[in-house]
């Protein structure tokens, strides 16, 4: 997509910068003025096909920093599956990952042998024999 379309799209005229604030309160305009969900069902593809434009518009211009020049700077957040970002040199980020996921197992351990330690005390108080298979 060109800047300037991307720009017309989102009701600028072709040759402005508009600012950050600006893209975003015309990119609220139009998507409130071009939702699918706003027209009928037999105007609804038509009404995507508009909506996806202009959120790609959006997207464009925003990255771009309005020039409507397309940013070769622009850096992306890689998300790994696990949700955790990486680090600077590709590495996983694995303190991150490894340290709630430990916390998390020991946790469950600890109340759950606190827990059936504390069971077994209040049977073995309420009957005389310790045996459990004993009434």
């Amino acid at each position: 997509m060109q800047g300037d379309e991307a720009k017309t799209l989102l009701g600028f005229p072709p040759h402005s910068y508009p600012s950050t604030s600006q893209i975003k309160a015309a990119y609220r305009k139009k998507v409130w003025e071009t939702h699918p969900d706003r027209f009928p069902n037999y105007e609804k593809v038509q009404a995507e096909c508009k909506f996806k434009l202009i959120s790609e518009a959006y997207s464009f211009l925003l990255n771009s920093g309005g020039s409507g020049q397309g940013s070769q700077t622009v850096s992306y957040t890689r998300v790994v599956r696990s949700g955790v970002p990486r680090s600077p040199g590709g590495r996983r980020n694995l303190a991150l990952t490894s340290v709630p996921f430990f916390l998390i197992v020991l946790g469950a351990f600890t109340l759950g042998g606190s827990t059936a330690a504390r069971a077994y005390r209040k049977q073995k108080e309420s009957c005389a024999s310790y045996n459990p298979f004993l009434p």
